[in-house]
């Protein structure tokens, strides 16, 4: 059974006014204003189901759900769906008794939303046929489908920010090695090779103790770092220490003159 005899729901709303309406006066439309609004011929459910292509417009009754009258919609909007000048409420359709006679009829919703999704019910469903069409018509000529271009347009221009990259490429060169974990593992010597045994202190090794400098050695040292050039001997007086002597027996408070006052 092919998918054409299967037939879908595709708007229910549960209120809906029949009215009957005068002839056309002129091309610029109906005007609902011109029917009897307070005066309905018929209420119900109304039913917009989908078979194939088409689409139908079923009135039934709201208990027992006998069909009242049906509109068959080849396309929309169309001579079988109008709708009037003067609300967005309110439909002209075109129904059929199935014996080839065709009326038409006013068709009014007391809610505004009920009559918004009405509209929109019919145009979702003659766009999905219109996507059908041009989809069996690509599978049919592949070859004249849009086809992808991705080729630079004349002027046109790309740009690529090389600043972030070097960044980045800097921040991972600039990681430092992390130290190796463990012991330095050294190459065994050559075969025949001498290793020399790395010298071992023994507690006998110790440096010698030097002498201690007596005092007439330290004195001699004392004239050999101080004594200039040029000096030709030690002082006539055979006491070395006598300006020391002197500055500590000095009396009066005045100094030797071998020593400077502070």
């Amino acid at each position: 059974m092919a998918d054409a005899d299967y037939e879908s729901v595709v708007c229910v709303k549960p209120e809906v006014h029949v009215y009957r309406i005068p002839p056309r006066a002129s091309n610029r439309g109906y005007r609902a204003a011109d029917w009897q609004l307070d005066q309905p011929a018929w209420t119900g459910r109304l039913r917009i189901t989908s078979r194939g292509k088409m689409a139908f417009i079923k009135l039934e009754d709201r208990i027992s759900g006998e069909l009242f009258a049906q509109a068959s919609v080849e396309q929309f909007p169309s001579i079988a769906v109008e709708s009037v000048v003067d609300s967005s409420r309110y439909f002209v359709i075109c129904i059929e008794d199935g014996n080839g006679r065709r009326a038409f009829i006013g068709l009014g919703f007391a809610d505004r939303g009920d009559a918004f999704d009405f509209n929109v019910a019919l145009q979702d469903h003659f766009k999905w046929v219109k996507q059908q069409a041009e989809l069996a018509k690509q599978a049919q000529n592949p070859e004249q489908g849009p086809k992808l271009d991705l080729g630079f347009k004349e002027g046109q221009t790309i740009k690529i920010n090389i600043a972030n990259m070097k960044k980045k490429e800097g921040a991972t060169g600039s990681t430092k090695p992390r130290p190796l974990s463990g012991t330095l593992n050294l190459l065994p010597p050559p075969p025949g090779a001498k290793v020399p045994a790395a010298p071992t202190a023994s507690p006998a090794q110790h440096c010698p103790a030097q002498p201690a400098a007596t005092s007439s050695t330290a004195a001699d040292l004392l004239f050999d770092i101080g004594a200039p050039s040029s000096w030709a001997g030690p002082p006539t007086s055979s006491d070395v220490w006598g300006d020391f002597t002197e500055a500590s027996g000095a009396t009066g408070g005045q100094p030797s003159p071998g020593w400077v006052q502070f």
